[in-house]
């Protein structure tokens, strides 16, 4: 095997939640060029179909399948069927997400409850089911999207959002407690900690505050299009099997300030 066969994924099942635009978009174009059978499940599959159609025309396999994250039901209903359809699932990515702006002193409960759900639950429950495949497997790759958000601290007048902050904290505080549960059963879980991607979610945030923000990032820029393509490749591929529980912020440099 030579060095860039460890970053194949052909052979490889890759489930993607919130595939459907953003980050989760971006890692599946990423894993579709290295190989990968490509599943996208989203809340709204409308998004999730468009990206598996031009995959396809790409000469990639690709599927579009509806999904909550926040329904145990839903999460147990669609990893089933992913598994019986393609006999494995050897990647998750949990990308899915929610934020809510507010200041912590208003935040109203429903939207703290939403976020977490979406956020954090969400990942729980992804991961606890796709898991139960992967231990029989005794293999696998879980990677879940954090945020430098729930790293540190941030200023109101930057990022307002608690609710979003906690939760990706919370992302990564599970991250580590699985990766040393589950790596008796061959499976890694790892997590990558974006910056400041131009997303819907971040949409807002960059208008109101980009000059900030970039003055804060070493690099002087927000993420491109396949700046995290390369450290979810990494995660998901034979490249990483001696990784596990380990956070990689994909950031600009703006964590080492």
């Amino acid at each position: 095997m030579g060095v860039l066969d460890l970053f194949s994924l052909t052979g490889k099942v890759a489930l993607i939640t919130g595939g459907g635009r953003g980050l989760g978009e971006q890692i599946a174009r990423g894993y579709a060029e290295a190989g990968a059978t490509v599943v996208l499940a989203s809340r709204r599959i409308d998004n999730c179909i468009q990206v598996r159609d031009s995959l396809i025309e790409q000469g990639a396999t690709a599927e579009a399948w509806q999904l909550d994250v926040t329904d145990p039901e839903s999460v147990r209903q669609v990893v089933k069927q992913v598994a019986e359809r393609f006999g494995q699932i050897d990647v998750l990515v949990n990308n899915g997400g929610a934020s809510w702006g507010s200041p912590a002193f208003d935040m109203p409960f429903e939207a703290w409850q939403k976020v977490l759900a979406t956020n954090l639950t969400g990942t729980f429950l992804m991961s606890r089911e796709v898991g139960r495949h992967m231990q029989h497997q005794q293999s696998g790759k879980v990677i879940n999207i954090a945020s430098v958000a729930g790293m540190r601290g941030s200023t109101p007048e930057v990022l307002d959002a608690v609710g979003y902050s906690a939760s990706k904290g919370g992302v990564i505080a599970l991250t580590l407690d699985l990766a040393v549960k589950w790596a008796r059963f061959g499976i890694c879980v790892n997590a990558i900690a974006p910056g400041f991607f131009p997303t819907k979610m971040t949409r807002d945030v960059l208008a109101a505050h980009g000059q900030e923000i970039l003055a804060n990032t070493p690099l002087g820029r927000t993420g491109g299009d396949r700046d995290l393509q390369g450290a979810a490749l990494y995660f998901a591929t034979a490249a990483s099997d001696f990784t596990t529980g380990q956070v990689l912020a994909v950031d600009g440099g703006s964590t080492a300030r």
